[in-house]
Order: structure tokens, then C-alpha cells, then sequence
């Protein structure tokens, strides 16, 4: 077994920032010591004098090769692992989809053949539930069972993925019964479809009533009727992408009731806004996603949630699609636009320019982007940490090199950056996936099908 050395970083975790040399055997941290304490034999030396050392990426929140709105999410499971790869993120836990009328099961199996032998870093699994009955509900605990531990319900989407209010309060029921974590998409999709048939018929079709139809109230009314009916299940509840400022206040609220209620957002709504989605010829719609852009002034509230921990969880719900082809279908029509946007790659030197920035620490940056989401989903201290035990998922950060974000450069299979031209501070150098270096030096070294899948425990916010 190759042994690995890292030399001369500051290793930083959610706990902790400590220069220290980092021991990696088998595939996993062996020992931490303090430089050059331990006279270590190693057939790999990595110096990362003047790097940080931080753990690789969890990122619980994106959608390969996702139909939607007649099309695919353009990134297979082999371009958006390499990709996130690329960005620093080690693990990916993605949504396999239950389609109307089947089960849970034949969704999950669906989705482990399309990543199976194609993922360049390991991966896991959350299930979306399209169809809340009682065959699915039975199958929930037998999911928990295998690692798949955590069910999507969508209040949007209504003909698509929409469960009623006693569809979710069931699949709540079983949750709170199973240790299962529910995971809402909280948008009021039934009056959001009357915003839009309104706004189309006055002839409102461009990218930006995309955000003007889909208010933040209806986000927030919805995220406050998520938590009530969680209440009355006796169930935990972790609502994803939260956008609006409205939304944080309904979080921190059942949050000081002590609640088991937890929110994730994501860098599009920490870093663009409403202006985006108004880019002229069409360019809005490359920014089109659900929940979606908000003004600028509701990003305070969330780098205000982030610092306070009424959101635990920044991810990036990278679900891309080509604005030549795809994005295109909605043109003259709004609610045709396919909904997502490219961002694996992006999310950790983002949060790190949030640091620069003076938003989070970077302990913090540590804590959202790897720690809490290992721990929300079951994964930690195997993932999210440096520590003796844990999974070899290394980064090496230079926190000093200066990079320009473009569709020239990413390595994401979409046509343009949602952050093009963005200059942000600090780069992905090398990167360990359990002990084998899948990133040297700005180069990528792995291959499709190192990934492996992960089998996840329950949630470890919870008693």
C-alpha cells in the first residue's frame, strides 16, 4: 500500500486550524503530527507549504443526468464527478428518481446503473418521492435499511413531482418512525402555476417573470406549512435551496422552538440575484432555476443565516443544461426554460472567496461545505474531516492563486459559466480521493469508475 505524505499545510477542518504534516495509508488518514515531529516514511511527499490542507468537498445536493422539462441535465455522472472533482468536492450525494406509478426501488436501481462505473469520486443517493402511496411508503424503511436515508417531497411541480399536504404528512410519519430525513422543496407550486398562466397570458414570457411569478412569500408560506406539518409528524425536516429572505425567517423561528429543522442554500443565491435573470436576448435563462433568483438584498439574510447556523448546509442543486438547445425551449414561454443551473465546480472556491470577503470563516467555509453535509447525511467522521479514520479526501488549497470563473475553462458539460468572468481568490491545487491523487497539480489524473457508492447512516444532528 502507497503511503502518502502531506507536508508543510495548514490543515484546517470545521474544529479546527493546526499546521500539521497529514499520514495516509490504505486509502485512509493514518495520523496527524506536528511538522516535521514524526520522521515519516512515505513513497509520496506532497509539500504544501504556504496551502491549506482542508477535506475534500461534500456536495448533497445535485442532479446527473436528471430529465426535466422534456430533456437532460447535460452532465453525466462521468462529466459531473470529474468536474466536481476539479472544484475540490470528493462526494456528491445526487437524487435518484421514483417515476409516477413505480417504485421507490426500480428509481433507486435506475440511477445506480447510470453511475455505477462512472464516477470519478464516490457518491451516494437521496430519493425522490413523485409518488407518495402505500407500496412506497412501505418500501421507505427498507431504503433507510440500505444507506438511502433521506426522501425528497416537492410542494412544486404540481402534474410532475407535487405530494399534497397528506402525502408529505404520511411520508413524514414514516420518516419520524424510520430515522429517515425528509428533504422539501417548499414552493407553493399550485398558486405559482396561477402567477404563470397569468403572466403568460399578459404576454409576460421573458427569463425574468421566471423570478416574479415565483414569489418569496409563496417560498416562505411553504416552508412555514413544511415545518408545521413536521411538527404534527414528530419528523425532522431540511429544506433544500433556500432563496428568499422570508424563507431564513421561518428556519431561525422553528430553529429557537428547538425544532430538528434544517436549511440548505447554495451559491447561486449568495452570489446573483434578479439582474441575472433580466440579461438581455434571452440571457436570463441561463439562470433559471427553483427555487429561484432573488433580489440582491435577500443575500444579507443569507450569509446572516450561514454565520448564526439557521443554514447548516451550502450545496449546489448543479443541474445544468445548455443554453444552445435546451435553455432555448422556453424561449417565448418562460415556464419552458428547464430549470437548473452549472455549479459543481464552483461551490468551494466561491465559499472561499466568501471568506476573502469577509462573510464566513474559514473554519466555517470548512463546516458548510464538508463537515455539516457529512453529518446531515450521514457520512461523517468518514467523510467532511481530517482526522485519523476518516477517508483520504484530501485537497490541497492555494488560497493566494487568482482565478477567472469561464465556460472556456470549467470543466463542467454545459456551454457557459452562471459565473462568467467572475474573479475570485484561491484555487483547487491537488486532490486526494481515499489516498489516490485524482487532481496533480492542476492536472486530472483520475478515471470513471474509481467512485465508489456510498451506503449512508441517519442523520447525526439528531438525538
Amino acid at each position: 500500500m502507497t503511503r502518502t505524505l502531506i507536508t508543510g499545510g495548514l490543515v484546517i477542518t470545521a474544529a479546527d486550524e493546526v499546521h500539521a504534516d497529514v499520514l495516509i495509508e490504505g486509502g485512509r488518514v493514518v495520523a496527524l503530527a506536528a511538522p516535521g515531529s514524526q520522521e515519516w516514511a512515505a513513497e509520496r511527499v506532497i509539500d504544501a507549504s504556504q496551502k491549506y490542507v482542508i477535506p475534500g468537498g461534500v456536495d448533497a445536493h445535485t442532479h446527473m443526468e436528471l430529465p426535466f422539462g422534456g430533456t437532460f441535465a447535460s452532465d453525466t455522472f462521468e462529466t459531473g464527478t470529474r468536474a466536481a472533482a476539479w472544484g475540490g468536492t470528493t462526494t456528491i450525494v445526487d437524487f435518484a428518481v421514483q417515476s409516477k406509478g413505480q417504485a421507490l426501488r426500480a428509481g433507486l436501481d435506475a440511477w445506480m446503473e447510470k453511475a455505477d462505473g462512472n464516477c470519478a469520486i464516490d457518491y451516494a443517493f437521496h430519493m425522490i418521492m413523485s409518488d407518495v402511496n402505500e407500496s412506497t411508503l412501505r418500501e421507505m424503511p427498507k431504503l433507510v435499511e440500505i444507506g438511502v436515508s433521506s426522501f425528497k417531497l416537492f410542494m412544486a411541480y404540481p402534474g410532475v413531482f407535487y405530494s399534497d399536504d397528506g402525502q408529505i404528512l404520511r411520508a413524514m410519519q414514516v420518516a419520524g418512525d424510520t430515522g429517515g430525513l425528509i428533504m422539501m422543496h417548499a414552493e407553493n407550486g399550485i398558486a405559482i402555476d396561477v402567477l404563470v398562466e397569468q403572466a403568460l397570458a399578459r404576454g409576460e414570457t421573458d427569463p425574468r417573470y421566471h423570478g416574479e411569478v415565483r414569489k418569496a412569500l409563496l417560498e416562505a408560506e411553504a416552508t412555514h406549512r413544511a415545518i408545521q406539518l413536521a411538527r404534527v409528524a414528530g419528523s425532522p425536516l431540511y429544506v433544500v435551496h433556500v432563496s428568499a429572505e422570508e424563507a431564513v425567517a421561518e428556519l431561525a423561528a422553528a430553529r429557537d422552538m428547538g425544532l430538528p429543522v434544517f436549511g440548505e442554500t447554495c451559491p447561486q443565491y449568495l452570489f446573483l440575484s434578479t439582474d441575472n435573470l433580466a440579461e438581455p436576448d434571452f440571457g436570463g435563462a441561463n439562470y433559471v432555476c427553483s427555487t429561484p433568483l432573488r433580489p440582491k438584498e435577500h443575500q444579507a439574510a443569507l450569509w446572516r443565516g450561514l454565520r448564526t447556523n439557521d443554514l447548516q448546509v451550502v450545496s449546489t442543486d448543479h443541474c445544468p443544461f445548455c443554453f444552445t438547445g435546451q435553455k432555448e425551449l422556453g424561449r417565448g414561454d418562460f415556464s419552458k426554460i428547464p430549470n437548473g443551473l452549472p455549479g459543481v465546480e464552483n461551490r468551494m472556491d466561491l465559499l472561499h472567496q466568501a471568506v476573502v470577503d469577509g462573510h464566513i470563516s474559514r473554519r466555517r467555509w470548512i463546516e458548510i461545505a464538508c463537515a455539516s453535509p457529512a453529518r446531515m447525511f450521514g457520512l461523517y467522521p468518514r467523510k467532511g474531516t481530517i482526522s485519523p479514520g476518516a477517508d483520504a479526501d484530501v485537497v490541497i488549497y492555494d488560497p493566494h492563486a487568482t482565478q477567472v470563473l469561464s465556460a472556456e475553462t470549467h470543466h463542467m458539460n454545459v456551454d457557459y459559466s452562471a459565473y462568467e468572468g467572475r474573479t475570485v481568490t484561491g484555487q483547487v491545487e491537488t486532490v486526494l480521493s481515499r489516498g489516490e491523487v485524482v487532481v496533480d497539480q492542476r492536472k486530472y489524473v483520475g478515471h470513471a469508475g474509481r467512485g465508489a457508492f456510498l451506503p449512508r447512516g441517519l442523520c447525526q444532528y439528531l438525538g
